[in-house]
């Protein structure tokens, strides 16, 4: 069985994708669970871009810097590079089963599938509203990133 990896997907690669890489990452370390973990968007339009500038303060709150994250767009090559690729919404899923090639190998599926009693919810998208929207985006993430976490450390 190949190490598990996983690459969490919003539109741009500014938000909640980047807020869930960064919430996987802290418990996965608090976990030990070695694991590749990325973000990327469904979109270019950011390619390069730090995160959104709430994103990172809202990070920065619960002790986590991704000011050097960059945006990214997901490739075809992300379908066999990674075990697990994490769509944030319906629309990023939807996206990337459209994209994922007749040789992909990685499970798709929403983030919040993987918390019980939350299977088939969306990642509440900030983009649109204030710090408290990113507060609630970041408690979204952080109980994705613990659901999932917890999964990938029986296999």
């Amino acid at each position: 069985m190949p190490k598990p990896s996983v690459l969490f997907v919003c539109l741009g690669n500014i938000c909640r994708s980047p807020l869930a890489e960064a919430a996987f990452r802290e418990e996965a370390k608090r976990i030990g669970l070695d694991i590749e973990i990325d973000s990327a968007g469904t979109g270019g339009w950011h390619a390069g871009e730090p995160p959104d500038h709430r994103a990172i303060a809202t990070a920065r709150k619960h002790g986590i810097d991704i000011s050097s994250y960059r945006a990214r767009k997901v490739t075809v090559g992300d379908f066999r590079r990674f075990t697990h690729i994490i769509g944030l919404d319906f629309e990023n899923l939807a996206d990337l089963q459209r994209l994922h090639p007749h040789d992909g190998t990685a499970d798709l599926s929403l983030l919040l599938d993987h918390v019980p009693e939350r299977a088939g919810e969306a990642v509440s998208d900030p983009w649109y509203g204030d710090m408290s929207d990113f507060d609630v985006t970041w408690n979204d993430v952080t109980a994705g990133a613990k659901a999932l976490a917890a999964e990938l450390a029986l296999l």
